[in-house]
């Protein structure tokens, strides 16, 4: 066999699940069809951790429950932004009211802790800036924000020095069920292995192909990412709920601004968001906009099914707005079942630690001046709106599963999301990249193979 395990998607689950099955001896590959790893993070950055109490499945409850209770460690040995803000889910209607009771009282039937109902007067205590009316109100201190790139990179980081293998470009083709295990072949290559674990299922292989798959349940949501004149509104995630589902949501900022995601049935205007909008924050108008960005809201069940017909063979099936919450408890999940039936041994040289990165805007003036001595570059600025150094850019592209396209870089440092949206810092960074992979400026491509950020030279042409 070529593989122990073989992990078919590079998202935030595959990722996961290969740092977990590093800790035991066992030869492990990711294989991700896109240039880079977690391509399913959405450009925010910034992912509402949730408890449990807002979804209507109880297995999707149980597993935002598990996974909410081990972020607090992983996130902390890892150095991954994460806050628990609490959150507030209001009601201005008699219908609403009546939904965040009915939550409440199967928050309180599932065993969620610390989740109360509460009047307009209690809420204003807990947070005086709030200026919107309402009926009730739920608080949950349990909930927060993380910054979930972060937390794949991390993973993924992890997993590869403890040496698992990524392969990425490779588009999967086909899975065989063969004699111990599967054959899985790539545009690419042919690999062979006893487990297959496949966070990406209903694609490509003949193993699914008579597999009934679920629509997946989307909606539209717009992230309207907030600049610095909106100040103290909250420290809270704030919910307002809607008798008809939709939701207009405040996100404080786990990596700087805030922003807020307004989730609603059909499409509408800018001008249209920013009413909304509105109506929880007081006095939003376009100004207080940075940015937006438009995504989809996925309310599918998440899956894990051990395929008794294909032994070894494990899928992850579902798209939710909650995975990266249950990242942690699924890829628990799925690590203890190949780790008890291939009987694996721990890895005794496993180093549970990710390697060390450094935020200019983030370091004291005595830390700047120590790593500047070290590195010059890291007193170089590229992007001015957000304070990121050449340095940080450098890392970036030669850490482990380093970026290799415009997109990788903006995602592990922030550039180019500042006021400008690029306009100062995004030639620079095409330069660097262009320098430091070997590569000509006019082969860098902003995030897939079509994608050429730059068309040619203006020097390569004879006439103008």
């Amino acid at each position: 066999m070529d593989y122990d395990v073989l992990v078919l998607g590079g998202g935030i689950i595959g990722c996961s699940v290969a740092y977990g099955l590093s800790k035991y001896n066992l030869n492990i590959a990711v294989i991700e069809k896109d240039y880079d790893i977690a391509d399913d993070i959405s450009l925010v950055n910034t992912e509402v951790v949730f408890d449990g109490t807002e979804c209507e499945d109880d297995l999707i409850s149980k597993l935002e429950h598990m996974g909410n209770s081990m972020l607090d460690e992983i996130t902390a040995k890892f150095n991954v932004p994460f806050k628990r803000t609490g959150s507030l889910r209001v009601a201005d209607s008699d219908v609403a009211v009546k939904i965040l009771e009915q939550t409440y009282e199967r928050a309180k039937r599932r065993g969620i802790n610390n989740v109360y109902l509460m009047e307009p007067s209690e809420v204003y205590d807990l947070e005086p800036n709030l200026n919107i009316d309402f009926k009730k109100a739920l608080y949950s201190p349990n909930t927060g924000v993380v910054a979930p790139y972060d937390l794949a990179l991390a993973y993924a980081e992890v997993a590869f020095d403890n040496g698992a293998t990524f392969k990425l470009e490779e588009k999967v083709l086909d899975i065989k069920k063969i004699v111990n295990g599967f054959k899985v072949i790539t545009n690419k290559n042919k690999f062979t292995c006893k487990v297959v674990v496949n966070t990406t299922p209903g694609e490509y292989n003949i193993i699914e192909k008579n597999t009934e798959v679920n629509e997946i349940n989307t909606r539209d949501i717009h992230y309207l990412i907030m600049n610095d004149k909106v100040k103290n509104f909250s420290k809270s995630i704030v919910t307002k709920v809607d008798e008809e589902g939709d939701t207009i949501k405040y996100i404080p900022g786990v990596i700087g601004t805030s922003l807020i995601a307004v989730n609603k049935k059909g499409t509408f205007k800018f001008s249209e968001a920013i009413n909304l909008a509105n109506k929880l924050v007081y006095d939003f108008n376009k100004d207080m906009v940075n940015s937006i960005y438009h995504d989809k809201f996925n309310d599918d069940l998440i899956i894990i099914d051990d395929n008794e017909h294909y032994d070894g063979y494990i899928k992850v099936a579902g798209n939710n707005y909650a995975t990266v919450t249950m990242t942690p408890a699924i890829s628990n999940m799925i690590c203890e079942t190949i780790v008890n039936n291939l009987g694996c041994s721990l890895n005794k040289s496993f180093v549970d630690k990710r390697r060390d990165y450094y935020r200019f805007k983030e370091m004291s003036n005595n830390e700047i001046n120590e790593i500047i001595s070290v590195d010059p570059r890291y007193g170089k600025m590229v992007c001015i709106c957000n304070l990121i150094s050449e340095g940080e850019i450098v890392d970036s592209i030669r850490r482990p599963l380093g970026a290799r396209t415009v997109e990788g870089v903006k995602r592990r440092t922030g550039a180019t999301f500042g006021k400008c949206h690029g306009a100062h810092c995004i030639d620079k960074i095409i330069y660097i990249l262009a320098r430091e992979l070997n590569k000509k400026p006019t082969e860098i491509v902003e995030d897939s193979k079509n994608s050429k950020v730059l068309a040619s030279r203006i020097k390569e042409f004879e006439k103008m």
